[in-house]
């Protein structure tokens, strides 16, 4: 029976409560001061009044009124202060609400206070002042302060007054927001010589009583003329734009224009003293460009627009200046949250508690206007609770119970009211209400990171820590209890387990083994964490081990190549050019890119003024010629480096011989001849030979002379047998050169190499003899057919030989007069891919004459010079004609010498036993001699298909000459002997093939 009657009391109570019950008072009424008898005005009994409970709630962060229960008055507790309650707003409200319990009641109360005359008007500043042009016209405006009146109404200001002077009066403007702006108007010439500055007095009086007044003093300094100000292109500028637009966002672009030049025409922007302060911290005008841009928070419940009065100023002595307006009006956005106010909530309730009954009252209101500003109120879940709006008041919801509860079953709720707006989109807020609910695993753990990267040493110990992983859950007791585990993953048939492990209770993660970057880079698995609620909950985070690479592999030189720990051996000609490629050291490091970096040094060099070595590429080079002072044997010791900390290095020994050989690179080679050393070694050997025959000849000349004049006598030596030869020679033709100089040798020559064939001249082991053979032209060391694959089109393709791998190309033969001087090669490169692509390169080669010889193919074989170069065929055919003059003159002498003036007594000649003792300029392995007895004797055994063969007789200077078939060899010099018969030529089977 007592619950419907409470029921019945508040329905009739409640609509009432929502009246609004309005009082008015002045500001700064003193402290005690009654406002309304509050029992009176809203019907209360005072003795019923002192026994129930009021409360106050005042829509301020401040209390300002109070209740007095005994006597139902409502009176002030602090001065209020309108200025400071509502700034710039004419009507000032203050709202509260008087809630009443047992019965419950509500009554809005609003209390309006009015202004006084409290504040006099004052300028923000008190002295101004202005520079004037001479040339200014009458009529021309200058803006001055306008006073500032924090009262409104009859209270504020309402006019403005300027001290008496015959050159200035003032004009009052009203703003669009009932601001008073003062311009001073210049109403009559000014002349600068006659009155250079003008001191003005502006005053502003409000219109209270008593009347106030505030004093702001104009100083006018007249400048001499510029008479062209700035103009914009319109007075008022007009724009629309968003609120809570970001910092820094251009509002428009200012242009005003000044026919004036120089330094009179350069303009700069700034705000006038209309400007508002508040509109200046919103808005920044640059100075240079004219741009406003935002800086400061626009907001629309602030402020709905913004008028900003801008100058433009020139830079002129005496500047001009021009203005204009821009009126930004600000568009509302849906930026405020919605809001929810708690009046009246019960923290704790019996499980008993009846339906219906209220559990707080809640009341909602948003600061956006429209449909921005319509708010409504719900809760999020399926709770035994509802929510009733009251008809009277929209903005105010009940939270009743809309069926039983049961602690048992649930012994704590939490209710959440969630208020959402209308706008577009739509903001929300929430609010929520606890009542005593007991923790449910309702919360999964939780990494700081959702993906880490950790960063492991190579080399690093087994069982070091790695990092630790630790998550976090918000739940209490056994629901925040975690265990972590590793997610199995293999790879490469080795699980994650057997690399790593972790610590279920603390999260460390540790190594179980030693990591190598060259084998392993990177890892990446995933580590779960699961509480100990029921059912558990959990979450994983993706690790990255990432193992970082130590400098712990020392370089490994791969070229020049050389068997572990021996020293390589180069060979170079003395005649190399400065700046020449000599050897080129390459090393290689499989640690990283950092730790991989090489750099090359001399660590010992015999001259080190002799080969530089480039540091990055490993490129030897010479830095001057070879002169005859160097040694011909040079050792370089190169160290390659790292770029690791400590850093690793190899070595590698080269031994560099020089040789007679004139080297060029492709590269440096001209059509100029070559200028040979006038003392090298062939050119040396035949200077030599010219002078010793020479000096035979004269010898010989001598010896003829003196016998001639001598009287002659018996011979008695036997003439030599025809059979029997042993000739011995001397020759200064280098060992190396393939054909002698004899004209059969010569025909021989070019009847092989018509035929497409090589003569190639081979040494005999353990000996100082050749064996000269003649090869097929394809017959070579090296297989061309990977090199015919790559090549499109070539001259002559006996000459060139093309690495198919590699792509080298190399001579297959020496040059000889029938080739042409111009040859034509085009090469492809192909990949292998399907379809295969190329690329092709046309080469073309000029011969010219010059002993030309890559550094790759160098041999100890001193350099076969061109034996009808000029220099050489000069000294050739110099040699020849002393040698036959002296082959002449000992013919005479022998002549002279055989004569006799009787019949000679002496046996004649054996015709199968010949003695011969010559001296020859043909090298020891030269085959044929010059005479034309052995010219015929080697035509006739050639024919047969054998091969002379010559052996120097032990202790002399004699050869004994032996012929040899083809297929016998030559390893021992001692077999060739067998073939002899006491210095008799034999002739045996031939081992030469025409």
């Amino acid at each position: 029976m007592h619950f419907w009657t409470t029921v019945f009391v508040l329905c009739a109570v409640w609509p009432r409560a929502l009246s609004v019950t309005r009082y008015s008072i002045a500001e700064e009424m003193e402290r005690g001061s009654v406002v309304a008898n509050l029992a009176e005005d809203l019907g209360l009994e005072l003795g019923g009044l002192a026994q129930r409970e009021v409360k106050l709630d005042i829509f301020h962060n401040k209390k300002y009124l109070d209740v007095n229960k005994k006597t139902g008055e409502l009176f002030i507790v602090e001065k209020m202060d309108r200025e400071h309650l509502c700034p710039k707003i004419a009507s000032c409200f203050l709202k509260l609400d008087v809630i009443i319990e047992s019965p419950l009641r509500i009554f809005n109360i609003e209390l309006g206070i009015t202004d006084i005359n409290d504040n006099a008007p004052h300028f923000r500043r008190d002295r101004v002042e202005l520079d004037v042009s001479e040339s200014a016209a009458p009529g021309e405006r200058f803006s001055l302060p306008n006073a500032v009146d924090p009262d409104v109404g009859i209270n504020t200001i309402k006019t403005y007054k300027l001290s008496v002077s015959e050159h200035f009066t003032i004009e009052i403007q009203t703003g669009s927001d009932g601001t008073q702006y003062v311009d001073l108007v210049l109403a009559k010439s000014l002349d600068r010589e006659e009155k250079a500055v003008h001191n003005l007095v502006l005053t502003a009086v409000d219109g209270g009583v008593p009347v106030r007044s505030g004093t702001a003093n104009i100083i006018v300094n007249v400048q001499d003329t510029n008479d062209n100000p700035p103009r914009f292109d319109k007075q008022t500028y007009t724009i629309n734009m968003t609120e809570n637009s970001p910092i820094g966002a251009l509002v428009m672009k200012l242009n005003a224009t000044d026919l004036d030049e120089g330094l009179n025409s350069e303009i700069v922007y700034s705000f006038t003293l209309y400007t508002s302060e508040k509109t200046q911290d919103v808005f920044a005008l640059s100075p240079n460009t004219g741009e406003i841009t935002v800086k400061g928070t626009i907001d629309y419940e602030d402020m709905k627009f913004y008028e900003m009065h801008i100058e433009a100023r020139d830079k002129g002595t005496h500047p001009l200046l021009g203005q204009c307006t821009v009126v930004a009006h600000v568009t509302d956005m849906n930026d405020n949250y919605p809001e929810i106010t708690i009046q009246s909530v019960k923290s704790t309730v019996d499980e008993n508690i009846p339906v219906g009954t209220v559990i707080a009252l809640v009341g909602i209101s948003d600061r956006d206007t429209g449909d921005n500003g319509e708010v409504s109120l719900s809760l999020n879940q399926n709770l035994p609770f509802i929510l009733n709006q009251s008809s009277d008041g929209p903005m105010h919801y009940k939270l009743i119970v809309s069926a039983p509860l049961d602690r048992e079953l649930v012994s704590e709720y939490d209710i959440i009211l969630i208020v959402t707006d209308a706008g577009n989109p739509p903001l929300s807020d929430n609010e929520t209400l606890h009542l005593h609910l007991l923790d449910v695993n309702d919360n999964a753990p939780q990494f700081p990171q959702s993906f880490y990267t950790i960063r492991v040493m190579e080399n690093n110990a087994p069982g070091a820590l790695l990092s630790s992983l630790t998550a976090f859950d918000p739940d209490l007791h056994e629901n925040q209890y975690l265990v972590y585990f590793i997610l199995e993953k293999e790879i490469a048939n080795t699980s994650m387990s057997m690399l790593f492990s972790i610590n279920p209770e603390n999260g460390n993660l540790y190594a179980l083994k030693t990591f190598d970057y060259e084998i392993e880079k990177e890892f990446l698995f995933h580590i779960e964490a699961r509480d100990s609620g029921s059912p558990p909950l959990s979450s994983n985070v993706t690790v990255h081990i990432i193992i970082v690479d130590q400098n712990d592999n020392a370089p490994v030189i791969v070229s020049p190549w050389r068997a572990h720990g021996s020293v390589v051996e180069e060979k170079i000609p003395r005649s190399t050019d400065k700046g020449s490629l000599v050897s080129k050291v390459i090393a290689l490091d499989t640690d990283s890119v950092h730790n991989s970096r090489i750099t090359y040094q001399f660590l010992q060099v015999t001259d080190a003024t002799l080969f530089s070595l480039d540091q990055y590429n490993g490129e030897i080079r010479t830095m001057r010629m070879f002169s005859y002072r160097d040694p011909r044997h040079l050792r370089l010791v190169v160290v390659a480096k790292d770029n690791g900390q400590p850093a690793l290095s190899a070595t590698v020994t080269i031994k560099l011989s020089t040789v007679e050989t004139a080297v060029k690179t492709y590269s440096d080679m001209t059509e100029e001849p070559l200028g040979y050393d006038i003392f090298s070694d062939l050119n040396l050997y035949l200077v030599i030979g010219l002078g010793s025959v020479s000096f035979l000849l004269l010898i010989t000349i001598l010896v003829t002379i003196v016998l001639k004049c001598q009287k002659s006598g018996p011979s008695k030596a036997a003439p030599p047998c025809r059979n029997s030869v042993i000739s011995e020679r001397n020759s200064t033709i280098a060992d190396s050169t393939l054909v002698s100089n004899d004209a059969y040798w010569y025909s021989l020559f070019l009847a092989e190499t018509r035929k497409g064939k090589m003569v190639v001249r081979q040494p005999v082991p353990k000996g100082s003899r050749y064996i000269v053979s003649s090869l097929p032209r394809g017959t070579g060391l090296t297989d061309s057919s990977g090199s015919a694959a790559s090549t499109l089109q070539v001259t002559d393709a006996t000459l060139f030989s093309l690495d198919q791998y590699n792509g080298e190309i190399r001579t297959m033969r020496m040059f000889s007069y029938r080739d042409p001087r111009h040859l034509r090669l085009v090469v492809v490169a192909k990949d292998n891919g399907q379809p295969a692509l190329s690329a092709t390169v046309t080469i073309k080669l000029s011969t010219v004459e010059t002993a030309v010889k890559t550094y790759s193919d160098m041999t100890e074989e001193p350099l076969g010079y061109d034996i009808f170069s000029d220099l050489n065929l000069y000294l050739v055919i110099g040699l020849g004609s002393v040698s036959f003059l002296l082959l002449i003159t000992i013919l005479v002498t022998i002549v002279l010498k055989c004569q006799k003036s009787g019949p000679s007594k002496a046996a004649p000649p054996c015709r199968n036993s010949v003695i011969s003792e010559r001296n020859s300029t043909i090298a020891d392995s030269t085959l044929v001699s010059n005479d034309a007895y052995w010219y015929s004797l080697f035509l006739a055994e050639t024919r047969k298909g054998k091969m002379v063969v010559r052996q120097p007789v032990p202790k002399g200077s004699r050869y004994i000459v032996s012929s040899l078939p083809r297929g016998t060899g030559l390893t021992d010099s001692s077999g060739s002997a067998a073939s002899t018969l006491q210095g008799n030529i034999v002739f045996s089977d031939s081992l030469f093939d025409s």
